[in-house]
């Protein structure tokens, strides 16, 4: 298990490091300080002294790669590159680009509570209804509610989690007005300005999880072991529950966990739509306003939290399937 890991952080550094090298080169290469400098400053005029001051208060004054005008390690440290994006595996995330020149981590250590308060009660209820209305089809399977509910699946999973919101918003918000349209506040009045993207959230996954894990537990539900349980005497529903639902908990695990960095960083859509501040709508900001040091920071957050999701599955498997080692 300790070569495991050791193995994996050994992995996960190389590819926070591609990732990290990767984003810096590709946005540099298409802007430049100065291009920056104009944006952020705004306006039509814009004088080269503006620039220069912008540049310095933000330290891209200084060279991208190469300090040549310093000496020793100073080479490498009075740079763009190493103050702004090698400070990223500190988890010193600096300040934004734009003109209030906002504390990046201050925001994503304020902004993930309001992601989680969203994220987490749809991962949960993702993960169970799913499994519940594809363990119903598969119990009624070649039935009419199987048929029908294969439908409804493949209705909700080809129509755009846009149509929700805006569906929902117009029926619950306007018409019913039984939630607000968009907004948030603290503590428990979170709840009302919550409950409607959670729901419509859930809804827009529902059908694609529930039709895989359907597929999974049909595949599951012709094997050997399967019919030696009912042989036995089981009814279908122990059956299914307690030996169908175990044996896939695997590809449910793997499904789920590729889930996770985004309860952490937040749905950008609906956060945007719903007027969430969360981590979620500081990334749509901060790609809106050309922002590359939030951008940066994100790309890189969201690669680190992929690494640990995938490290949490494989522990996860030991878990489901005792046959599982790590080595």
């Amino acid at each position: 298990m300790l070569n495991y890991f050791i193995r994996r952080l050994g992995y996960g550094v190389l590819i926070l490091i591609g990732v990290n090298l990767f984003t810096f080169f590709l946005f540099f290469s298409v802007n430049t300080p100065d291009d920056m400098a104009r944006l952020n400053i705004g306006g039509k005029r814009v004088t080269q002294e503006q620039i220069e001051k912008w540049k310095s208060e933000r330290g891209y004054d200084k060279p991208l790669y190469w300090n040549a005008k310093e000496e020793g390690p100073a080479q490498l440290t009075q740079t763009i590159l190493w103050e702004r994006s090698v400070s990223l595996f500190a988890l010193k995330f600096g300040r934004s680009d734009a003109r209030n020149a906002v504390d990046i981590g201050h925001e994503i250590t304020t902004r993930m509570g309001v992601s989680l308060r969203l994220a987490i009660p749809v991962f949960l209820l993702q993960v169970v209804a799913s499994t519940a209305f594809a363990l119903l089809l598969v119990f009624f399977r070649h039935s009419r509610i199987d048929f029908w509910g294969v439908v409804l699946c493949v209705l909700m999973l080809s129509i755009s989690s846009l149509f929700y919101i805006i569906v929902g918003q117009f029926f619950f918000s306007r018409l019913l007005h039984l939630v607000p349209i968009s907004g948030y506040a603290g503590g428990l009045d979170a709840v009302k300005f919550l409950i409607l993207p959670i729901m419509l959230s859930l809804l827009a996954r529902l059908g694609t999880e529930a039709r895989l894990y359907r597929a999974m537990f049909l595949e599951e539900i012709g094997k050997d072991y399967v019919r030696t349980a009912r042989s036995k005497g089981l009814s279908e529903a122990a059956v299914l529950f307690r030996h169908v639902l175990k044996n896939a908990l695997i590809p449910i695990i793997t499904s789920a966990g590729s889930y996770l960095p985004y309860v952490f960083l937040g749905s950008l859509v609906f956060e945007s739509f719903f007027g969430i501040p969360g981590l979620g709508a500081f990334v749509i900001e901060a790609i809106t306003g050309q922002d590359f040091a939030i951008v940066r920071s994100m790309v890189f957050l969201g690669a680190l939290l992929y690494i640990a999701s995938y490290v949490l599955i494989d522990v996860a498997y030991t878990w489901a399937d005792p046959r599982v080692r790590l080595n």
